[in-house]
């Protein structure tokens, strides 16, 4: 309830009467019910006079009663009109001229169907609300964090044992989620991208029956969902010999993500760790083939607020979690990127992802 609390009270900061959520990450956070209803409704109603209530799906009550959930809850089966239970449940409760909603998650016919239910209120943006309350983690979601990282180092450490002549990008992958489902780990954070030799020049390429060759660079990015927190690790090895240009380019990125957890110093705002990153690729001749900011922050998503652009002015604070991630991407040549997940202590940037970073040439 704690979190809720806090909920309420940014909620009567900003003039806010109450807030509508429906993302699994928000609902995971206030709720601790790790859930994926799909097109069906799960949400959670909450007010500034203390009302809290969630509408969950007939199929899901096991999991609520799992996640320790104790407030009111309005069960529905696939026969029934979760919009009018919920119309019905909140009708003996008035004064909600404000709502905070998710804007980046509501879609169109759930805006429509919240504003019939809520038919005098203002809908208005939440999502700055929600976001700044998820931005500085406890010390459980650390211990959560670091734990997914530690299954993240043991990814690509698998993946090293595999990689090979004639090895496929997807049958890469299929041996690392193996292992991976071995040790427990149900779900990844995103979808796994191995990526070899030119290929690995596209920075969101897409996997397939690609065989590597000698001279290749592999480009490993993936992440776990530990507890409901995510990781997200990159790590671009090599096969056999490589150019002393693919040395140049690999180099260059690890010299650039260095400076940038130099300067990741409490106070230091967010932009000038992405400066100092792309200050090191540009003098090195490459800045044109880094085109993507240095990071973006992590939880219970592997992308989550804030984003580590150039030009974000807020300022890195104690219990923050977020991304490395430098990149140079040379067309007909290949890609390295390089990245690690880093957690804020009283004590500095801690590096979260520790498996090594120096070229692997296999």
């Amino acid at each position: 309830m704690e979190r809720i609390e806090q909920l309420t009270k940014e909620l009567r900061k900003e003039q806010m009467d109450a807030v509508f959520m429906t993302s699994k990450a928000n609902l995971y956070y206030y709720t601790n019910i790790y859930a994926e209803a799909h097109e069906r409704l799960l949400a959670l109603y909450v007010d500034v006079r203390g009302n809290v209530l969630l509408i969950c799906p007939s199929l899901e009550e096991e999991d609520v009663k799992n996640a320790g959930f104790t407030e009111d809850v309005i069960y529905y089966g696939d026969h029934e009109n979760p919009w009018e239970l919920l119309k019905k449940s909140l009708s003996g409760i008035s004064g909600i001229n404000r709502l905070a909603i998710e804007k980046e998650v509501l879609n169109v016919n759930r805006f429509e169907q919240l504003k019939s239910v809520f038919h005098t209120a203002d809908l208005v943006d939440g999502q700055t609300i929600l976001n700044n309350l998820r931005l500085i983690k406890d010390d459980q979601e650390y211990r959560y964090l670091k734990e997914a990282a530690e299954y993240a180092d043991f990814a690509i450490e698998t993946a090293t044992k595999h990689i090979e002549v004639g090895q496929t990008e997807l049958s890469l992958i299929a041996e690392i989620e193996f292992a991976l489902k071995k040790e427990g780990i149900r779900e990844m954070s995103f979808g796994t991208t191995v990526l070899t030799g030119e290929k690995s020049a596209a920075p969101h390429g897409n996997p397939d029956l690609t065989k590597m060759k000698s001279g290749d660079f592999v480009l490993m990015d993936l992440g776990v969902v530990h507890k409901g927190y995510c990781s997200d690790i990159t790590r671009t090895v090599a096969i056999g010999e490589v150019s002393d240009q693919q040395k140049d380019i690999y180099q260059t990125v690890l010299n650039a993500q260095k400076k940038a957890l130099e300067v990741s110093q409490i106070g230091v705002p967010l932009g000038k760790i992405d400066r100092a990153a792309r200050e090191v690729i540009e003098a090195a001749g490459y800045g044109e083939y880094f085109m993507h900011r240095i990071g973006h922050g992590l939880g219970i998503e592997v992308h989550e607020f804030p984003s580590l652009a150039s030009n974000n002015d807020s300022l890195l604070q104690q219990g923050m979690c977020y991304t490395i991630e430098p990149g140079i991407y040379l067309p007909g040549v290949g890609g390295v990127r390089i990245e690690d997940d880093v957690f804020v202590t009283k004590q500095g940037a801690e590096t979260l992802t520790t498996f090594t970073k120096d070229l692997i040439q296999l």
